[in-house]
């Protein structure tokens, strides 16, 4: 078994989408970064590329490569999947929490686990996402960016 922890956050920012866990969140502001900024998939990438100790999602998809300027993070998770299958690891379960004051997205958790899922290869109870907020404290409380945790565990695909 290896175990992989991720962690991200993006500014917000007016005339951009908000994007996470692959979903269009509608919102006043986006997330700011070289890709669609999806700090939930973001994480879970980091997630994943950490217990298989490849490093992280900077050395793979490098913000200074344009190949990924405004790239869909679901691509991004779809290569690091195929990285860790190579590596002889299978996902036995993901879990994720978003940090946001605002928008609200516990509606929209249900259509994130979908997506994640399915770039997974997953069955929807392997994935779980949940969401909170820092009571109004800190940058994520003064609703100045977004962050996303994230924790998975592998498998070694030979044990089976």
């Amino acid at each position: 078994m290896r175990i992989g922890i991720g962690y991200d956050v993006h500014q917000l920012q007016p005339g951009r989408k908000l994007i996470l866990g692959g979903v269009n969140i509608p919102h006043i502001k986006g997330l700011s970064g070289h890709s669609d900024a999806d700090v939930l998939v973001h994480a879970v990438c980091d997630a994943l590329l950490g217990a298989a100790a490849l490093g992280d999602i900077g050395r793979h998809f490098p913000d200074t490569d344009q190949r990924y300027k405004d790239i869909d993070s679901l691509k991004l998770l779809d290569d690091v999947r195929r990285k860790i299958a190579g590596c002889g690891y299978k996902i036995a379960n993901l879990d994720c929490t978003i940090i946001a004051e605002k928008p609200k997205v516990s509606s929209f958790i249900p259509q994130m686990c979908v997506h994640i899922a399915q770039v997974l290869e997953l069955e929807l109870n392997q994935v779980n996402i949940k969401a909170t907020t820092t009571e109004k404290l800190g940058f994520t409380g003064r609703e100045e960016g977004i962050a996303a945790q994230a924790i998975v565990l592998l498998l070694n695909s030979a044990s089976d």
